[in-house]
């Protein structure tokens, strides 16, 4: 089966066109070929289909989704992830500040404002990283 990426998709109009990677003429997309549930495609994204010849040149039938493109905010995560040594450590950290609020709710004391705000920016913090992980 032929392969090739998205150059856009229009999900209004509903078509778009691929490029052909064995060099050939753009393949025109309906959307009627995508795959159950999808319903646009972002450019960039790796395909296989079945063509036949439509009335305005070659049109994909069958599509199916080999690759979808990196978005740029998974690869600025990624770029910025800690490593799983750094992430150990701060939840390490994260266990002992939990322990102490734990115990001092068992003595009746809730924290003061500002070592809630404290833990509570390290918890989301950590969510951050465990998130998008």
């Amino acid at each position: 089966m032929p392969t090739g990426k998205v150059k856009f998709f229009d999900e209004q109009k509903g078509f778009g066109f691929v490029s052909d990677e064995s060099g050939g003429e753009d393949v025109f997309v309906p959307a009627k070929s995508l795959p159950d549930g999808v319903t646009s495609l972002k450019p960039g994204t790796k395909l296989e289909y079945s063509i036949a010849a439509g009335k305005r040149g070659t049109q994909a039938m069958s599509v199916s989704i080999l690759e979808a493109p990196v978005s740029v905010a998974a690869a600025q995560h990624a770029k910025h992830r800690k490593s799983a040594e750094e992430m150990a450590v701060i939840t390490e950290d994260l266990i002992k500040m939990l322990d102490r609020v734990g115990n001092s709710f068992r003595r009746g004391h809730h924290p003061d404002r500002k070592e809630a705000e404290k833990v509570a920016a390290v918890l989301r913090a950590v969510a951050g990283h465990l998130d998008g992980a």
